[in-house]
């Protein structure tokens, strides 16, 4: 049994997992970063180790730092969340090295998954379809010039070890070709270590649809049906739902078996996701598996009333899977938002500030699920994601009105958001049509640009819960509260 559980994360997913301790009889402890602001997520935790001082790299990416974090604070076990160390195999050796249990896939399987590269070629063997492309060992730039050339334009430079987008390149024409591979070599060197890369046909207007998946260890895995995460900034993702829309059944169960098949070929373990790329004819290819949960996991979870991080941490004991195939079904539709300290109107840029007022949407059908509260200083250290807004309703026509009320009733002052941009999104006539794609922030950049408000009468009761101005100038400053005061005016 795991009695005492090491979280070396921050934000909302910490939150999260300590939630799914405290339900199954679980000690959970926070590993942090003392140059994280850790008020708010501390109160779900039972207790806390400093990770030291530092930047992400020094503290919550540092592998010695979490293990010897681990054996100070007697836990019995490690569960990574998603990002920092969550697909390091390392991390995943070094817990059994140390007697101590990993909450996620073996380290074997993430190794397998951990290479674009290596996990294209172990896809192939297993019979699912992948994008035509370059995978091979040949890396400088002659060899690189002549498979573009025969994969042909345009064409995808990418990162081997990458995702997040980073390493990531589109090229159409061969004169851009050398300048792409030099600058996606120098990232993947600075972001992963390792500068190999891949080539792939680059497929406009995709679909990017992944399924969630679960597996035993011992060749048993089930699918808890897809996600649709095509609207996407910078090849990350901001929205996210399921079911997709507009798909055929027959679609969506040949996607289910290859993403079956592709976790059973690695002998999964725990929670993961097979991602495919689909083409406006309705052609899939795998993209890659993240060995790992993924942010938009509670969608899963509310349309098929599961609770995949219970599910994780029994089976890391040694429990048997959780559910058979037949047993899972889905119940209405679900949408994931993510709430960002961000400016969507100055290129997405992240936000810095003292959270001066804070108030989260409620009712049916609303979850949030956070990582910060008023009072919360957002800082330059770490991603400017704040929180994760989940709707479900009986269809996706009424999930959508929900998610558009409670956006209009979310409320974050002493910071940009995004919030006033997703509401322009979720109620834009293409995306309530499910006409989506990963190119739909970039064809609607227009008609998703801020227009001149009008500011609303709670204005006034918003400022007068929050103390007015004045009180809030010694939190963050009255131009930071007014300029999020004029953002909330504009939804």
């Amino acid at each position: 049994m795991i009695r005492r559980l090491l979280i070396p994360n921050r934000g909302e997913i910490a939150v999260r997992v300590a939630r799914a301790c405290r339900e199954a009889g679980i000690e959970s402890i926070l590993g942090y970063s003392e140059a994280d602001d850790i008020r708010y997520v501390r109160r779900y935790f039972d207790d806390a180790v400093p990770l030291g001082i530092g930047d992400a790299r020094a503290t919550y990416l540092n592998i010695a730092r979490v293990i010897d974090a681990a054996l100070r604070c007697g836990a019995d076990a490690i569960h990574p969340g998603y990002g920092f160390l969550s697909e390091r195999a390392e991390l995943a050796a070094a817990c059994d090295d140390a007697g101590i249990v990993f909450v996620g896939p073996k380290a074997r399987s993430i190794a397998a998954m951990g290479s674009k590269a290596e996990s294209r070629h172990l896809m192939q063997r297993l019979g699912v379809p992948v994008v035509p492309g370059y995978d091979g060992e040949g890396q400088d730039i002659e060899v690189l010039t002549a498979e573009a050339a025969r994969v042909g334009f345009p064409l995808l430079v990418k990162a081997s070890a990458g995702g997040g987008g980073k390493g990531m390149k589109i090229v159409r024409s061969a004169g851009e070709l050398r300048g792409a591979i030099e600058s996606a070599q120098r990232e993947a060197k600075k972001s992963f270590g390792d500068d190999r890369l891949l080539l792939e046909r680059y497929i406009e207007e995709p679909r990017h649809v992944e399924f969630q998946i679960f597996g035993d260890g011992n060749g048993n895995v089930v699918h808890l049906f897809e996600r649709d995460c095509s609207i996407q900034r910078r090849h990350q993702k901001v929205i996210e739902e399921t079911p997709a829309p507009r798909y055929s059944d027959d679609l969506r169960r040949r996607m289910a078996a290859a993403a079956v098949e592709a976790a059973r070929g690695v002998d999964y373990r725990s929670a993961g996701t097979v991602e495919f790329i689909v083409t406006p004819e309705n052609d899939f290819y795998f993209l890659e598996m993240n060995t790992r949960l993924q942010v938009e996991h509670p969608i899963t979870e509310e349309v098929t009333g599961v609770d995949l991080v219970r599910a994780q941490l029994a089976v890391a004991a040694g429990g048997p899977l959780p559910w058979r195939q037949n047993e899972l079904h889905q119940r209405g539709h679900a949408i994931e938002v993510r709430i960002y300290a961000e400016d969507p109107d100055d290129r997405f840029l992240p936000q810095s500030g003292t959270i001066a007022f804070y108030r989260e949407p409620s009712g049916p059908g609303v979850r949030v699920d956070a990582g910060v509260s008023q009072g919360t200083e957002i800082g330059v250290s770490f991603d400017p994601m704040l929180a994760k807004l989940i709707c479900h309703a009986e269809s996706r026509d009424a999930a959508n009105d929900r998610l558009d009320r409670a956006l209009r009733d979310y409320i974050v002052l002493g910071t940009k958001t995004n919030i006033s941009w997703l509401r322009r999104v979720v109620t834009h006539p293409a995306f309530r049509d499910g006409r989506v794609s990963t190119r739909f922030i970039a064809d609607h950049e227009e008609s998703l640009r801020r227009t001149t408000p009008e500011i609303i009468p709670a204005i006034a009761a918003v400022l007068s819960s929050a103390q007015r101005p004045e009180a809030t100038k010694r939190v963050s400053g009255v131009a930071s509260v007014w300029d999020s005061v004029g953002e909330w005016g504009r939804m």
